[in-house]
């Protein structure tokens, strides 16, 4: 999924200056990365706030353009106002073609109902992992990894290492293959005190 923004250089900076920007309906922000000195920018806030709505925008390279010249960037940061439906600041990294990004995708589990663990034996999904850390270039970035519990039994789990990731996409553990998602047993807890 391609997405697009506009923004403009940014002239003045502090906490007064990016106050009075948000009361006009701006958000600053910042692009920063690669060989070139950091940018600071301001854009649209219902433009940048309704692209954040989006999922996939999370973990997309984005096509940003700042005074008519384009850039690929990566999402990085946000902060939004605690209560308020509003966002304060939104930074970007941009993107090298021949370098490999780190960042996280979601995770979409699917035939989660159809599980014979869920539909034979009453059982629960656990998702103990919703997102997932990867390393790839930026050609092979997948918007969202898709985990499949089709064949998935009561007190059985998928790890890490059993997820099909795209080509050029390696999963960072850390060390650890964690549990993505399993499926609880109905009644998990009773059973074992009764076996105890």
């Amino acid at each position: 999924m391609q997405f697009d923004l506009n923004a403009q250089p940014r002239q003045v900076q502090g906490t007064s200056a990016s106050r009075r920007l948000r009361r006009s309906g701006k958000v600053p922000g910042i692009i920063y990365g690669g060989e070139v000195a950091p940018v600071m920018i301001e854009m649209d806030h219902n433009e940048i706030y309704l692209q954040l709505r989006k999922e996939a925008f999370h973990s997309a390279i984005i096509n940003i353009s700042v005074d008519g010249k384009k850039e690929q960037v990566l999402l990085r940061d946000y902060q939004t106002h605690a209560y308020k439906l509003r966002v304060h600041h939104v930074d970007f990294q941009r993107v090298d073609a021949t370098h490999e990004l780190h960042i996280k995708v979601p995770l979409h589990f699917i035939n989660e109902e159809t599980a014979p663990g869920v539909k034979l034996s009453g059982g629960l999904v656990n998702h103990v992992m919703t997102e997932l850390e990867i390393q790839c270039l930026a050609k092979d970035l997948p918007e969202f990894v898709e985990v499949d519990l089709g064949a998935l039994k009561a007190g059985d789990s998928i790890h890490v290492s059993q997820l099909k990731l795209p080509a050029g996409v390696k999963a960072i553990t850390h060390g650890d293959d964690g549990v993505v998602v399993g499926i609880v047993g109905k009644g998990g807890a009773e059973e074992e005190g009764a076996a105890e």
